[in-house]
């Protein structure tokens, strides 16, 4: 038997790399998937793949920082597969700049993809985590288990030089965690953080062969220099960055029945850093 067996899972920005990971990982072990992402050719690729393997999955695309795509995503979540059960809040991207050089729009773009839009998904789906849950504890004393799982960064965790911005976005995820685990914990509801380190994704490859993404009619560059990353390999233990399928990993716990006494946490994953 699967660890998710039964289970409806979203997961926000899973066309692609650590979301995609993990989307497939979730279907391995039985959950329903909502493969979310802003893109619709990779979401409807990684429903693809995840039912040529046997699973089930259905691509949502949305943008999580439109108020409109977040009711779209819950909705269809829920007239498609009834609950949820697991909510994964893993849509974002990086846009670097030193601080005293960095836009206004620069820093309102990193808080609105990692914490603002979290947090109004987790506050849309209330009525089909927190309410259910309190309407089975009303009924049978107890509720089923339910999991947020929310990405945060060692950017958040630490600080690094060029993304004040993602840094703060990323410290302020760890907080509403906490909280929430808190508020939402009476219900069996547990809240908890992963924080990525480097793990090999179109975000963190060599500028010169990286993608671009675009937001409000702006066209930004993704990736780092390759000198960074060069850097970055040798003050790592392991001497190279995770990958996708390795961060997808500590989610999968998160989103089981191991961690149902696990809440309020932050889990660096950071190969030793």
């Amino acid at each position: 038997m699967g660890l998710l067996t039964g289970k409806v899972a979203i997961i926000t920005g899973s066309g692609r790399g650590i979301g995609a990971a993990a989307a497939k990982l979730f279907a391995q072990h039985g959950a329903k998937v909502v493969v979310s992402d802003i893109d619709a050719a990779p979401a409807r690729e990684t429903v693809r793949l995840i039912e040529s393997l046997g699973g089930t999955a259905l691509a949502v695309p949305a943008d999580v920082t439109d108020a409109g795509g977040v009711e779209e995503l819950i909705g269809q979540t829920v007239s498609s597969y009834g609950g949820i059960d697991i909510l994964v809040n893993n849509a974002g991207y990086t846009w670097d700049g030193m601080a005293h050089k960095m836009s206004d729009d620069q820093w309102e773009a990193m808080l609105a993809i990692h914490l603002t839009a979290p947090f109004r998904i987790i506050r849309t789906a209330a009525p089909y985590m927190r309410e259910a849950a309190k309407k089975e504890k009303e009924q049978n004393g107890t509720a089923k288990a339910r999991k947020i799982i929310n990405i945060s960064s060692t950017t958040g965790t630490r600080g690094n030089v060029g993304q004040v911005n993602y840094a703060a976005g990323k410290a302020g995820i760890i907080g509403l965690t906490k909280t929430l685990s808190k508020e939402w914990g009476p219900f069996n509801i547990q809240v908890n953080a992963v924080a990525f380190g480097f793990i090999d994704t179109r975000l963190t490859q060599a500028d010169e062969k990286g993608d671009f993404t675009e937001r409000d009619g702006q066209r930004i560059k993704l990736g780092i220099p390759d000198t960074m990353r060069q850097m970055a390999f040798m003050m790592i233990p392991a001497g190279r960055p995770g990958t996708p399928e390795e961060a997808a990993g500590p989610l999968l716990f998160f989103a089981s029945e191991l961690s149902n006494y696990v809440s309020g946490q932050v889990l660096e994953i950071a190969g030793g850093l």
